[in-house]
């Protein structure tokens, strides 16, 4: 058995990250999509102007700006979290609260380029890091927002939840561009 390939079990993480899980066709590898996603993403902002990235599809949304620092914050506690179960903190680690995260971020006052490149900044640093991780680490269970998760988990929930967005930028935001 391919345990990197393996969907997690439902034991290994809280029903609310389900949907994240889901996102990643059985039998992929959750690393390779997140070396995809990176080439996808920047083919959809590919030509976005600054002021295009500041759109919201509806009142009180995040703009795609936001929501592409949402994404990169995101994988940072993601990864921070796969990084201390991986290596045998047993200590909770806590949630975050992202509209807080999103609404303290300055993301619309800064260029779109400079976004992206934080984005490609930290999808190397998570890549590094899930890359390097023995089976035995991936096995590993802890504790983060009050939810049991194992290191394999936490590496689905990272590319799953990008394609969330990635799922809700075409079907909400991208018809607006058009």
């Amino acid at each position: 058995m391919n345990f990197r390939t393996t969907r997690p079990a439902a034991d290994e993480y809280g029903a609310y990250y389900d949907r994240y899980i889901q996102q990643i066709p059985a039998g992929h590898d959750p690393v390779q999509r997140l070396r995809a996603q990176q080439t996808e993403l920047h083919g959809l902002f590919s030509g976005l102007s600054d002021e295009q990235a500041r759109l919201r599809y509806a009142p009180g949304k995040w703009s795609i700006k936001e929501t592409l620092v949402h994404i990169v914050d995101t994988e940072r506690v993601f990864a921070y979290r796969a990084l201390s179960i991986a290596r045998g903190d047993q200590t909770p680690l806590p949630g975050f609260d992202q509209d807080a995260f999103t609404a303290n971020s300055g993301a619309d006052a800064r260029p779109l380029a400079d976004l992206l490149r934080e984005y490609d900044a930290q999808r190397a640093a998570t890549l590094a890091l899930l890359e390097s991780l023995p089976e035995a680490a991936l096995q590993r269970r802890g504790t983060a927002s009050d939810m049991p998760v194992s290191v394999r988990a936490l590496c689905y929930m990272l590319p799953g939840h990008e394609a969330h967005h990635l799922q809700l930028w075409r079907e909400r935001v991208w018809p607006l561009l058009s």
